[in-house]
């Protein structure tokens, strides 16, 4: 006998369906309460599927949102539905699957996608080959409906369908899939190739057996009048490119001239799929060759101008962007505008040889409207030429140059704008051909600066930033100073885009410039600080970054008193302002570490109220995790981020204030909260702690030094690489330690010195840590030789390669002196290795004169050891710039 509702409350649900639809919050919330109470009947869920897929008389709205309801319902409880009422909404989610309705439809698809993916996709044995005989009806709606919820069960479940535990049903399903690629509705040529696309990336097993077939359905498909489809079929090339290449290479010259047609297809989405394409080629090895080669005309001259005319703004984004809106700073931003921040936890690293950091990390920072972060035409063609202009560097310049002139000096704005975008793209990959252009290009960017649209001001400080490089290797009266002075007016500018823009661009100028900017310091703050007051929501965050990272850059040259008077009562005005739970502090916390460090002694007299309140939230923050634990029912979940930016902060304050955060420290429980946080879950945490111990060793040893007994075992655990950052900290931790305790760290040696030898030996360890490692070994050898010396032939030769390229400072120094005393000790353990250890003795440029000495003792020791002959023979094997270097500075 079939379930029936009985007729009060059946009112009753149709009732709550309506009020839910009201917009009045009050109504809302009584009708989340009903929904409580209903849900205690089992048959609750018995009447929303019966309003979804019976009660035809309802308007659909009504409908729908029953279903939605009892989807959610399926979410939450599923397993505790009784057995008659889940049979009797499987049974009529199959038997409705074709309602006239295609919003009845796509409701029961997403309820029966739900149910699959609470694990009852093993539980439902006939849900499969049902809807795959669905789709044989020839009632359209019953096709449709079936295959919607096939797509979304494809969606959701693409790893199960492949595997063994359904008997892989994947093999009845896709030759199933593919027979619909030629049906007469687009609609149902759209899912099928979506159902077939969901198992491309995973390479599932049975659409491989299959891909030619795919291949050649998709291309009989190409020029398809439906632009869905043609968006699948561009979406599936894409992929297919990624993990099949082999099979498209024979038909590659087809597929790049349609993906070209495609590219500017004149519906935006197929347009935008098609665009990935260049994307994803410009990763693959043969890009080069496919793009540009055994062509009269090389694809690649008719991409350039695809491109670069997909860059221009639509009328849409000009529309969304407000781009005829030209003042509006003083309109308040709407709090979902600001994304969320993440605070990225101390790393502590060396100073190397080449003094410019690579640009991978502002790799990140492509084209500046963020306003429509949805991906789009503009930003995937920018993309697409910037990874394009990497693979073909200066070979690009003679496709895209006589373009660029008429774009960049044309009449019309939006033309003008997209051209000054593409110069910024360029910029990476092709900067060697660019630079005979700049000493004109530059000037004329500069000129933009002052444009009278909004949105050519805030692409030209984005484009400037991109060659902010080459603008500080000129003398700096020729750019740099215009430079500068132009984008500071444009940090005061009265558009909140060009401001974002600007204070952007003007962080990565003061990155690339350091020091050059010292004798314009009062300038820039002055400019800086006059933004705080007039800087809405969104941008002050950006200002603070601007500001931390001048003073990162800078460094020392802000300690004078007028610069201090200028910056720091409107840093400390909003330190004050701020709540402890607002997450502005996020970037405020991290500015003034970055204010405190540069400031050193400059900072005192602002550091005891921002120590205090950083302990407070690191204690705060502690004792919310306790009560989570302890009643997760009762309280939330801490935002360890407050934790982790304050532990951040006083690390910056020791750094700065050296001896003088002495007697903060002294006042405060912070190594007993420090003893907490090093045994946090969250390796960020841990990682913060770390950094935060080594500082305090190095400013106040005095208030660690009680603690090393319980610290040091904890030190040895998280010696662990599987957490790379936190494993590079305590390393760095444990190096500073030994240099202050001197002898008396023998106690502690063994629980740390095998896991630093096997990170040294690991294959494929970063950089960073290597370095770290080396020092702290050699640092670890040199308080305690006897103890490290018996191991010096299991670590010396990566030690040696690790160092070389570290410039002169004191951590290398106490390294290479515990190194000279290990050898000492036990001389053995570098003989098969010495020249390793010749090369890294080279690398020093000044060392200080007793570790020359130390150096020289070695060497000749070494020398006199195998006499005349075999040192000749062994000296041989020497680059030649070794040789020279070793002769000038030992005379070896």
């Amino acid at each position: 006998m079939d379930w029936q509702p009985d007729e009060q409350g059946l009112q009753q649900v149709l009732q709550l369906l309506k009020d839910s639809q009201s917009p009045n919050t009050a109504t809302q919330r009584i009708v989340q309460d009903k929904l409580k109470q209903l849900n205690q009947f089992p048959d609750f869920n018995n009447y929303l599927i019966f309003v979804l897929t019976r009660l035809k008389s309802e308007d659909e709205p009504t409908r729908s949102l029953s279903g939605l309801i009892l989807k959610n319902n399926v979410k939450a409880h599923y397993q505790s539905f009784p057995p008659p009422v889940a049979d009797f909404i499987k049974q009529e989610c199959l038997n409705n699957i074709g309602d006239a309705s295609s919003l009845i439809r796509a409701t029961i698809g997403i309820l029966i996608t739900t149910i699959a993916s609470k694990g009852e996709l093993q539980m439902w044995p006939e849900l499969l080959p049902q809807l795959c005989n669905l789709l044989n009806s020839e009632d359209y709606n019953t096709c449709e409906g079936a295959f919607g919820a096939l797509q979304k069960i494809c969606e959701d479940s693409s790893e199960l369908l492949d595997s063994d535990a359904l008997n892989r049903p994947l093999n009845i399903m896709i030759p199933k899939f593919l027979q619909f690629f030629k049906h007469c509705s687009p609609k149902i040529r759209s899912h099928a190739i979506a159902c077939v696309n969901q198992f491309i990336m995973d390479r599932a097993q049975a659409l491989m057996d299959n891909i030619d077939t795919f291949i050649e359905h998709l291309f009989a498909l190409a020029v398809d009048d439906d632009p869905e489809v043609r968006k699948n079929v561009c979406r599936a090339l894409v992929m297919l490119l990624e993990v099949r290449i082999d099979r498209l290479i024979p038909h590659m010259h087809s597929i790049i001239q349609y993906m070209l047609q495609r590219t500017q297809d004149h519906d935006e989405n197929v347009a935008l799929e098609a665009c990935e394409f260049w994307l994803t080629l410009a990763e693959q090895p043969i890009c080069k060759e496919v793009l540009a080669s055994h062509l009269v005309h090389p694809s690649l001259c008719r991409l350039i101008p695809i491109l670069v005319n997909g860059m221009k703004y639509s009328e849409i984004d000009i529309i969304l962007l407000k781009g005829d809106v030209e003042e509006d700073e003083a309109v308040p931003d709407s709090e979902q505008d600001i994304k969320p921040r993440f605070h990225k936890s101390r790393t502590v690293t060396l100073p190397h040889e080449a003094e410019r950091p690579d640009g991978s990390e502002d790799a990140e920072d492509d084209d500046d409207d963020d306003a429509l972060s949805d991906w789009n035409l503009r930003k995937c063609s920018a993309a697409a030429l910037d990874v394009l202009a990497n693979v073909f560097r200066e070979e690009l310049l003679p496709h895209l140059l006589p373009l660029l002139k008429g774009l960049l000096f044309h009449p019309e704005w939006v033309v003008k704008e997209s051209g000054i975008l593409v110069l910024g793209a360029i910029a990476e990959g092709c900067m060697q051909g660019m630079v005979p252009y700049l000493p004109e290009l530059i000037p004329h960017l500069i000129q933009c600066l002052s444009d009278k649209k909004a949105l050519v001001r805030s692409i030209a400080c984005w484009t400037l930033s991109r060659y902010a490089h080459w603008v500080v290797s000129q003398p700096p009266d020729m750019h740099l100073k215009p430079l500068m002075t132009e984008l500071l007016k444009r940090i005061l500018d009265g558009n909140k885009r060009v401001q974002e823009a600007a204070c952007s661009a003007f962080a990565t100028l003061e990155e690339e410039a350091c020091t050059e900017l010292v004798p314009y310091l009062s300038y820039i703050l002055d400019t800086l600080v006059f933004a705080f007051g007039k800087y809405q929501h969104k941008n002050l965050l950006i200002l603070y970054d601007a500001i931390g990272t001048l003073a990162d850059s800078v460094g020392h040259h802000l300690n004078q008193p007028e610069y201090i008077q200028k910056l720091m009562p409107p840093l400390i005005q909003k330190w004050n302002e701020l709540k402890d739970e607002d997450k502005d502090l996020f970037p405020l916390l991290e500015c003034l570490s970055s204010v405190a460090t540069a400031l050193q002694s400059g900072f005192l007299p602002y550091c005891e109220p921002v120590y205090q309140r950083c302990v407070t939230l690191v204690q705060k923050t502690l004792a919310q995790a306790m009560m989570y634990t302890q009643h997760p029912e009762q309280y939330e979940a801490p935002d360890k981020d407050f934790m982790i930016v304050a532990l951040d902060l006083l690390s910056g304050l020791a750094e700065g204030l050296g001896g003088h955060v002495e007697q903060l420290v002294a006042r405060s429980n912070i190594m007993t909260l420090l003893f907490q946080c090093m045994q946090d879950s969250m390796p960020e945490v841990r990682q913060s702690s770390f950094a935060l111990l080594g500082d305090l060793t190095k400013a106040c040893f005095i208030h660690v030094k009680p603690c090393i007994a319980e610290f040091m075992p904890i030190l040895g655990t998280n010696l662990n690489p599987e957490f790379i950052s936190v494993c590079n900290n305590a390393t760095w931790a444990i190096g500073e330690i030994c240099m202050q305790m001197g002898a008396e760290m023998q106690p502690y040696v063994q629980m740390v010195l095998n896991n630093l030898v096997e990170i040294i030996n690991r294959p494929n360890t970063p950089k960073t840590l290597l370095e770290n490692t080396a020092i702290t070994i050699g640092r670890l050898g040199y308080v305690c030789p006897q103890e490290v010396a018996p191991m010096l032939q299991q670590f010396i030769r990566p030690w040696c390669t690790s160092l070389r390229n570290i410039r002169d400072n004191e951590e290398k120094d106490s390294a290479f002196r515990g190194i000279c005393m290990m050898i000492g000790v036990n001389p053995g353990g570098v003989v098969q290795d010495f020249i390793f250890f010749c090369d890294a003795v080279a690398s020093w440029v000044s060392p200080k004169d007793d570790l020359r000495d130390m150096f020289y003792k070695i060497l000749h020791g070494f020398k006199d050891q195998v006499g005349e002959d075999n040192w000749q023979q062994f000296s041989e094997q020497f680059p030649p710039l070794l040789k020279e270097r070793l002769a000038a500075f030992y005379g070896v």
